[in-house]
């Protein structure tokens, strides 16, 4: 014992197979046991990275699908407006057709009163030349 305690002073020991080492066992096995965790942590980092990459993929997909289906509103917003501005065009025009005609039958219907008119005044004039014979 005194030797190890000599050997130990030195910061040489034995192993369990009693060969001679410059790391006590116990830091050794320590040692090699924070190895293993350090690999089992490494792994552990390494599926975290794959799990939010295939995270970070299909958000960039979504994203990709929101933005076209955004385009595609904005399409048929677009559509549906000239839709209702070629309406109001049609409309204008036909409120300007329906104002020419009225104001056609208007004309129309002073001339009538008018042919009417000579029309009397004709046939009273037959009538006296008819009377005065």
């Amino acid at each position: 014992e005194m030797a190890e305690a000599a050997l130990g002073a030195a910061g040489l020991h034995f192993d369990e197979l009693n060969k001679l080492r410059v790391l006590d066992p116990e830091v050794a096995q320590e040692t090699a046991q924070l190895r293993e965790e350090c690999a089992a942590f490494l792994d552990e980092i390494v599926e975290f990275q794959k799990t939010v990459g295939s995270l970070i993929e299909l958000v960039d997909q979504l994203a990709k699908v929101a933005e076209s289906e955004k385009m595609k509103a904005i399409g048929a917003r677009n559509f549906l407006k000239s839709i209702a501005k070629q309406r109001e065009a049609q409309e204008q025009q036909l409120q300007a057709l329906i104002a020419e005609k009225k104001m056609q039958l208007e004309r129309y219907r002073i001339e009538y009163e008018t042919l009417c008119k000579t029309e009397a005044d004709q046939n009273e004039f037959i009538d006296q030349f008819i009377f005065q014979k």
